[in-house]
């Protein structure tokens, strides 16, 4: 655990894994475009940027970060939706983390690019296994992420 805890951006991102998660239960959906839309979906954009960063930090060992804040959530959030995310996250997380690993493009291009891929992914297992999908719902989320995930890399200096 002194290995994770030495890095803060793998602590941040195991962090957000469960704040997240913790977070889909209580703070409340708001209306928009007719459909409910779970205000949560921004932050999670972040927490994929997070794993770029701890990835830099732990190399493959974000992977075992990933499985901490997956276990944490499970135990901490409501079982139902934490078993959502955890399996949407795992799986957008697993192609975010190969895109960005094998794409050996500058980290700008791969936050960006990883983010494109993962965040649909997301959105569409998350809602489906919630009971939620909807076109209009999907749309909204994969864009709440990548507004996210836009912003952090419109920060981002270009760089190898």
């Amino acid at each position: 655990m002194n290995y994770i805890t030495n890095n803060k951006y793998t602590l941040l991102y195991i962090l957000s894994i469960v704040l997240v998660n913790i977070g889909f239960i209580y703070v409340p959906m708001i209306p928009l475009l007719g459909q409910m839309f779970p205000p949560m979906t921004l932050i999670v954009g972040l927490v994929f940027i997070l794993r770029d960063f701890a990835q830099r930090e732990v190399g493959h060992g974000v992977l075992i970060a990933m499985g901490i804040g997956a276990i944490l959530s499970y135990i901490m959030a409501d079982p139902f939706i934490a078993i959502a995310s955890v399996v949407a996250f795992g799986i957008s997380e697993l192609v975010d983390w190969a895109v960005y690993t094998y794409t050996k493009r500058p980290l700008k291009q791969r936050i960006l690019l990883s983010s494109a891929i993962g965040t649909p992914i997301d959105s569409a297992v998350f809602l489906t296994m919630i009971g939620f999908f909807n076109p209009v719902g999907f749309v909204l989320m994969t864009l709440g992420k990548m507004i996210a995930a836009l912003i952090i890399w419109w920060g981002i200096k270009d760089e190898k």
